[in-house]
């Protein structure tokens, strides 16, 4: 990186209190803070836990109000949801179709000029993460002669064949039309102004249109806190081997199918598994340990704060994590960086960040619980494999996954972006294919 570029990020959700894309969106644009001069421009609902973790009104960060749409929008996605706590892409295109376009509005309205009078070196927008999300500043700065750079975009990954029971408990009725946004001359638009896309996820990529791959790069969106994610697994494989899930306890994270295919390694006393999480499935979670008598083995800790799921996690030995349908995997990598291994579905995020060096992964989508459970019984009969896995996936973290890594990474295609010499840096290899 020859010098410091001025940077406008874009990250309409971040903030460092919460989880999920809030925090991922918080954690790029204040890595990338260490290596460029960095103006973040964020949503007004950020604002306060943007001045509690020391940032400055107007030298560092703008909050742009559009709570005019913002909030009628997601009040209107609850009502929709039922407040199921389901029917995540119901508040994703809302979200994505009015309250963002919007914001956009507004933020332009305020920086507009300052980005045409060539304030800026490149603007860059973090979140919302969504692909279908489009966006009108693309062209406006390509107009203007600021390069935009987009990602990383994630999202959208299909649901896999087999599990459209799953699908209907979860109340993911627009995902059946989802396809339908790459249809939109906005989004083509925006992709032909746009100067480098970085993909989550080789979905998202490949949903890029094809005119466009020369300037897609890879880049998973979730990092690692070195200093949040600090502890060590200690690896005793004495017995018996302790599994632990993190996550909603919703259909599609696969809990109950964990503990189906568990259950005879539960009653042998060769496992025990701790359950970190809350949601709709827990009385149906509950029912069944009761029903197979092993509450002996299994805990069910509901709802834990993300400050303190490492200290349960780091107690693990698997993260043992069957979800069917992940875009990014941010437990993965979490779990990685403590030395936990993965034990996890190949499809999309987990899919792409884990390989026979770090974790275990089922290969075929059908009889998923069979398949489990077999890999189960292959760790239980020779669990002298877990330490060097353990080790390689803290060191995988450590060398690709971390947030100044990312900020590193990302710097690379401003690099590329401003001298487009030779193809696009691809600077995060994946598994699978």
């Amino acid at each position: 990186m020859a010098r410091r570029l001025r940077v406008l990020v874009i990250a309409e959700a971040a903030n460092p209190e919460w989880v999920s894309v809030p925090l991922v969106g918080w954690s790029i644009a204040t890595a990338l803070r260490a290596h460029h001069d960095v103006f973040i421009v964020t949503q007004i609902r950020n604002r306060d836990a943007f001045l509690r973790a020391g940032l400055i009104e107007g030298t560092d960060f703008a909050a742009i109000d559009s709570e005019a749409v913002a909030r009628p929008v997601y009040k209107m996605a609850e009502v929709l949801r039922m407040g199921s706590g389901k029917g995540w892409t119901m508040v994703t295109a809302l979200s994505s179709a009015l309250a963002y376009r919007y914001f956009e509005r507004e933020l332009w309205q305020v920086f507009g000029d300052r980005i045409k009078g060539g304030a800026f070196d490149i603007v860059h927008r973090v979140t919302p993460l969504t692909p279908t999300a489009t966006s009108s500043i693309a062209a406006k700065c390509a107009r203007a002669g600021v390069p935009f750079v987009l990602g990383p975009l994630n999202g959208g990954v299909p649901w896999p064949e087999g599990f459209d029971a799953e699908r209907r408990r979860e109340r993911e009725w627009l995902s059946y039309l989802r396809g339908v946004y790459r249809l939109s001359s906005s989004r083509s638009r925006m992709f032909r102004a746009t100067a480098a896309v970085i993909a989550g996820s080789r979905h998202t990529a490949r949903e890029i249109p094809a005119a466009q791959q020369a300037k897609v790069t890879l880049i998973p969106e979730n990092g690692i806190d070195p200093a949040r994610f600090n502890a060590v697994s200690l690896q005793d494989i004495t017995g018996p081997i302790r599994g632990c899930f993190v996550g909603r306890l919703v259909p599609y994270k696969g809990c109950d199918m964990l503990i189906e295919a568990a259950d005879p390694h539960l009653r042998a006393g060769r496992l025990t598994l701790d359950i970190l999480g809350d949601g709709p499935m827990m009385p149906v979670l509950q029912a069944m340990i009761a029903e197979r008598g092993i509450g002996d083995a299994v805990r069910l800790h509901g709802w834990v704060d993300h400050r303190e799921v490492q200290k349960i996690l780091s107690q693990a030995n698997l993260l043992t994590f069957p979800s069917i349908r992940e875009f990014g995997g941010g437990v993965v990598l979490e779990a990685m960086a403590l030395g936990v291994v993965p034990v996890i579905c190949d499809y999309a995020g987990p899919g792409e960040l884990v390989d026979d060096a770090v974790g275990y992964k089922m290969g075929n989508r059908s009889q998923i619980i069979d398949r489990l459970r077999d890999c189960l019984g292959t760790i239980l009969d020779a669990p002298e494999a877990l330490p060097p896995r353990s080790a390689a996936a803290r060191a995988r973290v450590a060398q690709l996954f971390t947030w100044d890594r990312k900020a590193r990474q990302i710097s690379a295609v401003y690099d590329w972006v401003l001298n487009p010499v030779g193809p696009m840096p691809q600077p995060v290899p994946l598994s699978g294919g």
